[in-house]
């Protein structure tokens, strides 16, 4: 038997394990005719799924969306596709991508389902006040945003080789140039070699197998590190990502040795202050020359 994940608490596996439960069995996710209708919830979602995505969607987009296994995912398509809900295609820019969207068949199933839920979702919800129902919703909110990150993976990446370092470097660099008055020249980005082996680290945030966040950390001193290029997208933003990102960079910065670590912002990046005081950073003067700083940190390391 696995032993529990690191971090988790029985306590708190119990609860989701008990609400999980629950949650399924009131919404009906038991029935092998979800919603009434003649499918199950896992061919269901899978329609869903295909129809929001508009005119056509790739089977590797749906796998790393969805988590499913290939083989579990082509049957489900394959049986959509035998029932005339989906079509499946080849991808216009790529010929080695199998595609697949719904049929006019599959838009009506789907609007049907969608009725459906929502009348369901109404007899739950009638028996609550509107307070209630706000707190339930606010409740809701709070765990989609948890469970969201903490299925988001951190990972140390080659900054030399690995594609994603760079996508998330020039998203970054994107993102400051709209920000700053005086906007972003992408040459002040740390260089792969800065950040790789001996001299630092880069990490990768993942979602659902997608790059959404970054930062990096490089040595400059005996014993010093600084961190650099702490960004997160706008889609995974509010989370609680960058937070994560933060310790990320800090703990490896301890398994190297270092005992302080520093960084600089920009003054209008004032949600970037405040998530470096909230971490423990204390304010000290300029450390560097850095022609985009106005405000220098330091923290130490345990």
């Amino acid at each position: 038997m696995e032993p529990l994940a690191e971090g988790a608490v029985t306590e708190d596996v119990t609860a989701l394990r008990r609400f999980n439960r629950y949650f399924t069995r009131r919404i009906g996710v038991l029935d092998d005719r979800y919603l009434g209708q003649d499918r199950p919830l896992g061919e269901a979602r899978l329609l869903f799924e295909i129809a929001e995505s508009g005119s056509g969607v790739s089977l590797r987009d749906l796998r790393g969306r969805l988590g499913l296994d290939a083989g579990y995912l082509s049957r489900m398509v394959k049986a959509l596709e035998a029932q005339g809900m989906v079509r499946l295609g080849v991808h216009p820019d790529d010929s080695r991508l199998r595609t697949v969207e719904p049929t006019p068949a599959g838009r009506a199933e789907v609007a049907e389902q969608n009725r459906r839920a929502d009348v369901l979702v109404s007899g739950l919800l009638q028996g609550l006040g509107p307070d209630q129902r706000r707190r339930l919703t606010d409740a809701m909110a709070t765990a989609q945003r948890l469970l969201r990150l903490a299925a988001v993976t951190v990972t140390p990446v080659d900054a030399r080789t690995t594609p994603d370092a760079r996508a998330c470097l020039d998203a970054y660099a994107a993102d400051l140039d709209a920000r700053f008055p005086e906007g972003f020249d992408p040459s002040d980005l740390v260089g792969p070699e800065e950040v790789s082996g001996d001299a630092g680290a880069f990490f990768v945030a993942y979602e659902e197998g997608r790059p959404v966040g970054c930062g990096a950390l490089r040595r400059t001193a005996p014993g010093v590190g600084e961190i650099k290029h702490v960004w997160v997208h706008p889609g995974a933003r509010r989370l609680g990502l960058a937070r994560r990102l933060l310790d990320a960079l800090e703990d490896e910065a301890a398994a190297r040795g270092l005992t302080v670590v520093r960084l600089d912002t920009h003054a209008v990046l004032t949600e970037a202050r405040a998530m470096y005081e909230a971490s423990g950073y204390t304010e000290i003067p300029a450390y560097s020359d850095h022609v985009y700083a106005g405000h220098w940190f330091e923290k130490r390391l345990g």
